[in-house]
């Protein structure tokens, strides 16, 4: 019991599936090309080195066929590689907001969909959401190479193509213009924002972190590591793209019950709130998440009542 308590990883959601430590034997039985990348650590305990980029993708592959089903994962060179323990968090949290509109249980079904903003070429959001609620997805983006990789997953796995849409966004200007049309209900819409302001910031950032993974500085990034430009940096940055999300979201207010980001930088909190309270929302809710190694949260805003709320229909 001791044991246990000192590897779960009690950060994350109660019902993450990965809050223990891998189970290496599993995920090789599953992905038998893992195998090389795992080693014996210091404390003489398997592990991995996710400073190498293929490493860290073939552990996604593995534990996306391992706990969700999901065959064939992939994805471009260059394109981010999003840790699954992390990103499956942000799917549970809003399970458990959506509940409260829901007398308490968690809505499961085809009929609870949600829109991805930002889906880039992994899809991880929709692949979760599908397998650990059995909810549809549109996806959205402005790359139009992310969504063929997306396109090509979903093909790698057919019973998908009934529960995942995807959708090009024309315009790199704007973030629900287009994409949600006057007849479209969403249960949410979900957004991992890109957060740097300029190419050399999210640079300097991923050097940064290979050089905290490696042990030692490292001056050139390496492929596979950093994502694309959308996926990392904006005008204005994750703040400026939060804002023009939720002076969007004010335009649909009535076609939404929670519209939801991530936000990695605690010191943008309170200038969120202002732009919300600009725009009149009903309800605001910021629940704190663990993103990898980060402290992160989820800020969630309604324009329905209370009593609207209580009455969406998940079904």
């Amino acid at each position: 019991m001791m044991l246990k308590q000192i590897t779960e990883k009690t950060n994350l959601h109660p019902r993450n599936l990965h809050r223990l430590r891998y189970d290496f034997a599993l995920l090789v039985e599953n992905c038998p090309e893992l195998k090389k990348y795992i080693g014996i650590n210091e404390h003489d305990i398997e592990t991995l080195d996710f400073s190498i980029p293929d490493a860290v993708k073939t552990l996604n592959k593995a534990l996306l066929t391992t706990y969700y089903g999901i065959q064939k994962w992939d994805i471009p060179e260059n394109y981010l590689c999003p840790p699954i323990p992390g990103r499956v968090d942000y799917i549970h949290y809003i399970a458990d907001l959506l509940a409260e509109s829901n007398n308490g249980v968690l809505p499961k079904g085809a009929s609870v969909e949600g829109l991805d903003v930002g889906l880039g070429a992994n899809c991880i959001y929709p692949l979760l959401g599908n397998a650990s609620y059995g909810w549809s997805f549109v996806g959205t983006d402005v790359d139009e190479k992310a969504l063929a990789n997306c396109s090509q997953i979903i093909a790698n796995n057919p019973k998908l193509i009934d529960f995942i849409s995807l959708q090009l966004q024309l315009s790199s200007r704007f973030v629900f213009k287009n994409i949600i049309t006057p007849e479209d209900k969403f249960a949410f819409t979900m957004c991992n924002p890109p957060f740097h302001s300029s190419e050399l910031k999210a640079e300097k950032a991923a050097l940064k972190k290979l050089s905290n993974l490696q042990g030692q500085k490292v001056t050139k990034a390496v492929l596979n590591f950093g994502g694309q430009n959308a996926e990392l940096w904006c005008e204005g940055g994750e703040l400026g793209f939060i804002k023009q999300l939720i002076y969007e979201s004010a335009k649909y207010p009535m076609q939404c019950l929670w519209f939801t980001t991530l936000v990695a930088k605690q010191s943008h909190l309170s200038s969120i709130y202002k732009t919300l309270n600009k725009v009149n929302v009903v309800t605001t809710k910021t629940i704190a998440m663990a993103q990898g190694q980060k402290n992160s949260r989820m800020v969630a805003w309604t324009f329905l009542s209370e009593e609207q709320q209580k009455e969406w229909k998940f079904d």
